[in-house]
């Protein structure tokens, strides 16, 4: 039975209408193994090809070749893996994507430079981490952004001055704190307030002089008290209200301490 979102046509992949009669499978849509406008190979319709490799997955090797390249993408979904290297630089994205979705780690490789971004932003997201660093400098932005998320953390420092802002903040939120320090400079504000959010407390009076407010905040929240009078003639009045807060607190404090000492 077709669901509401499938159009009541059996049409192929040229625009010509079928017809179980003439067709090859002819005997599986005797046995129930297909139906037309619901689960045909020949059907212009990614589902209802879908729908009869789920019915006959036995019969997907034998469709790795087909002119439609639908046929061949949902085909390589439902192989089995021994076929999916002969698929690896198929003509169409949608079937190379298809196969770096289930190919094994060891063919992945050599899937690293595939011309379209899609294809490498699956294969990035597969890849064993011990192989991320081939893919450091992929001309695309996502896909070295999804470098940074997974690569081992030592290898970070490779990717501090990678030239996409958003790339530097994911490598600013996890590289070690022994790092951390030598990306205070950068020169995206973004970065610099991840910066100020991670960084340990006895070097954030080296983000004070800041030239973005929010960095400057980011740091007086956290800064040691002997910082904060400086930050009482910042040129922000958000940065001055935070210093003579926390001042106004630590002698709260001290003055409870006292009185209770007493």
């Amino acid at each position: 039975m077709m669901t509401m979102n499938e159009i009541d046509e059996a049409i192929d992949w040229q625009g010509n209408e079928l017809s179980c009669a003439d067709c090859m499978n002819h005997a599986l849509s005797e046995a129930g193994k297909c139906s037309l406008k619901q689960a045909c190979v020949q059907d212009r319709y990614a589902k209802r090809i879908d729908r009869f490799f789920e019915w006959n997955p036995t019969l997907a090797r034998n469709y790795l070749e087909h002119l439609y390249f639908e046929v061949r993408a949902v085909a390589a979904k439902h192989v089995d893996v021994f076929h999916l290297p002969r698929l690896m630089f198929d003509r169409d994205e949608t079937v190379r994507w298809s196969v770096a979705s289930r190919l094994p780690s060891k063919y992945l490789m050599q899937m690293r430079a595939d011309k379209d971004r899609e294809v490498r932003i699956r294969v990035v997201a597969r890849l064993e981490e011990g192989n991320l660093g081939s893919m450091i400098n992929d001309p695309d932005y996502y896909v070295r952004q999804i470098v940074a998320r997974r690569i081992p953390a030592g290898m970070l420092i490779l990717m501090m001055h990678d030239p996409d802002a958003e790339v530097r903040l994911t490598v600013a939120k996890r590289i070690g704190d022994d790092w951390l320090i030598k990306m205070s400079g950068d020169k995206d504000a973004s970065v610099r307030i991840e910066v100020a959010r991670r960084i340990d407390g006895a070097q954030l009076h080296l983000l004070l002089n800041d030239p973005d407010w929010r960095v400057r905040y980011e740091a007086t929240s956290r800064v040691a008290a002997k910082h904060l009078k400086q930050m009482l003639s910042d040129e922000d009045p958000a940065v001055r209200e935070l210093a003579s807060s926390r001042l106004e607190q630590g002698s709260a404090g001290q003055a409870m301490h006292v009185f209770s000492v007493v």
